[in-house]
Parts: structure tokens; C-alpha cells; sequence
């Protein structure tokens, strides 16, 4: 009985221990289950994101390495380039420096001159060309109390003198210039005109007329006064007439041709109406004025002027500039190192 008592408190018991079955919430899980699903979703998204940048900038880096690539380049055949162009420049300055200068074809050669064919846009031109050169006393020198002790002294002392020498020169430079299909004349001119070289016209090819013009030109002396009308006329008696004046001078005439004492404007000016050495700057621009007017060339020939100044004219740029203009010639006064 006790027996069967203790077995049935034994099942009881056995009974009693076993756990209870709790109950599942199904919507909690369901919820926890989509709420990992959201986030799943949203992982996904930033990961793809991610990875799209992640191309975005292999591209980019890409793209960069190409362009890098390419400057690279560019520099690289730029400095080619530049280092073939400074070669290009170093072979033309050795060909430069090796390529001997060319020298004009002067007709008769003459070693004081220069070789230049043009002077200040200066070129010997035209089919008749008359060459008038200044031989007075004032073409010694440049300063006047150089001029005067030049006057007293001997021929040989003259034509020594710095200015008159630079007028050789020149003269010499003009005729080694005449264009070799020309005709040309040299008048030298003071107070009275002379041939230099052959009496009338020459050809610029002539060598033989040339060296004439050279020996002639030293055998020259710069003495008395300077009558440009004196000159002008003798150039206006040629036959044919000139077509190109080329005159060098130091500065405007202090002595003329015309009947001064019947002309009005020269009453004042003593020394051309026989009562004075000496004349002033406003006669000699009076004069200057009047022996173009009166034997200047009226064809339409160009006049173009060497001047060499003198100390104490200052008039006679002005004027010669207005007259050459008028023509279509130049007025140059080259400096003194030429030619």
C-alpha cells in the first residue's frame, strides 16, 4: 500500500517538473525579420554606392594617368622642339658669321669709302644726273675760326681741311654710284663753276670718266664764296637737260648772279650790292630764295641735298628742306664718321 502510494507521489512529482510550453510571437519575429531585411537592403544600397564610387574613381585615376601621360608627352616634344630650334638658330649664326659680306660693284675701287648703295633712303637715280659740289672757302672746316685761319693759308693747307677731305669722300662715294645705264656730269661751284672730270655728259659704266672724276676732285681747292645760282645755271645750260640734282653744300650762298641793286628786298643786304664783305643770315636766305627762283630747275627734276653744316647757319636746314621737298628729293645731313 505504501509502495503503491510513493509511486503515485513519484509521477506526481516527475509530472510536476517537466517545463511549460511558452507561447511563440509570431508578429515580433515577423517584425525583427523585416527590420533586418530593411537593413539588409539598406547595406546593399550603400555597398553598391560604394562600389560605383569606387569605379567612379578607378576612371577617374584612369583617365588622369592618360592626361599625365599625355602632358608628359607634350613636354617631351616641346623640349625637342625648343632644343632643335636652338640648333636651327647656332647653325645660322655660324653660317652667318662664316658667309663673307657682300660688297657692291663699285666702277672704279676706292678703299676711303664705304660700300653702302643707299644712305638714309638716299640712292643715286635718274637717266641725266648733275652732281654740283660745294668748293668754297667754308667747306675747310666746321667752325668758323678754323675757316678763317684755313683762308690765309696755302692750297695744300685747304685741302686738308677735315670737311673738305669728308667732301672727297663723298663725292667720290656718289660717282662709284651712278647706275651704269646713267649719263652724268660733275660741277664743282664757289664763286665760279669748273668741270670735275669730262666736260659733259658721261656713262656711269665709263671708267675712264670716273677715274677723271676722281684725279680731278683732287686737284680742287675750297676757296672764295659759294654762288649756288652760278651753279644752277651751268647745270640748266647741259644739253639734255638733267633729270637728278645732287648737291652737297655746307650751307646757303653768300653770292649770286642778279642785279641786287634793282631788286627791292636785297636793299638792306650790303654785300651783294657791292658795299660790304660780310652778309647776314637773312640775306643769305633771301638769296638762297632768289637763285632757286631764278635759275633753279623748274621740269620737275628732284633735288637732293648733302649738307654738311656750318657753324653759325642755322637757316639753312629749313630752307634746303622746304626746296628738296618741293622737288620730291631728300635733305640729308649724314653724320660725320660717313663715308
Amino acid at each position: 500500500m505504501s509502495c503503491g502510494l510513493g509511486a503515485v507521489i513519484l509521477v506526481l512529482i516527475l509530472l510536476k517538473v517537466q517545463p511549460e510550453e511558452v507561447p511563440v510571437d509570431l508578429e515580433a519575429l515577423q517584425a525583427d525579420l523585416e527590420e533586418l531585411q530593411r537593413q539588409e537592403e539598406q547595406l546593399q544600397t550603400t555597398l553598391d554606392k560604394k562600389t560605383q564610387e569606387k569605379a567612379n574613381l578607378n576612371s577617374q585615376a584612369s583617365s588622369l594617368n592618360s592626361q599625365l601621360s599625355q602632358v608628359d608627352q607634350q613636354i617631351m616634344d616641346v623640349s625637342q622642339s625648343t632644343a632643335n630650334k636652338k640648333a636651327e638658330v647656332e647653325g645660322l649664326k655660324d653660317k652667318i658669321e662664316k658667309t663673307p659680306i657682300a660688297k657692291t660693284q663699285d666702277v672704279i675701287e676706292d678703299k676711303n669709302v664705304g660700300e653702302e648703295n643707299y644712305l638714309l633712303g638716299l640712292k643715286v637715280e635718274g637717266k641725266r644726273i648733275v652732281f654740283l659740289i660745294d668748293m668754297s672757302a667754308s667747306m675747310t672746316d666746321e667752325k668758323l675760326i678754323n675757316i678763317i685761319l684755313r683762308k690765309s693759308g696755302t692750297d695744300a693747307e685747304k685741302k686738308k681741311g677735315p670737311k673738305w677731305q669728308r667732301t672727297v669722300r663723298i663725292a667720290r662715294w656718289l660717282s662709284n654710284r651712278i647706275p651704269k645705264q646713267s649719263k652724268a656730269v660733275v660741277i664743282g661751284f664757289n664763286n665760279k663753276t669748273t668741270s670735275v672730270g669730262p666736260n659733259g655728259w658721261f656713262q656711269g659704266a665709263d671708267t675712264g670718266a670716273i677715274s677723271k672724276v676722281f684725279a680731278s676732285l683732287d686737284t680742287l681747292v675750297p676757296e672764295n664764296a659759294t654762288n649756288l645760282q652760278n651753279a644752277l645755271q651751268s647745270a640748266k645750260k647741259l644739253s639734255p637737260a638733267p633729270t637728278n640734282y645732287y648737291i652737297v653744300t655746307d650751307g646757303l650762298p653768300t653770292a649770286g648772279t642778279s642785279n641786287y641793286r634793282s631788286l627791292n628786298p636785297f636793299s638792306s643786304c650790303s654785300s651783294l650790292i657791292g658795299t660790304s664783305s660780310k652778309i647776314s643770315g637773312e640775306c643769305r636766305v633771301k638769296l638762297f630764295r632768289q637763285s632757286v627762283q631764278e635759275s633753279g630747275p623748274r621740269g620737275g627734276q628732284p633735288v637732293n641735298i648733302i649738307l654738311l653744316p656750318l657753324e653759325g647757319d642755322p637757316e639753312a636746314a629749313p630752307e634746303f628742306w622746304g626746296w628738296t621737298y618741293t622737288t620730291g628729293g631728300l635733305l640729308i645731313s649724314p653724320a660725320v664718321s660717313w663715308p
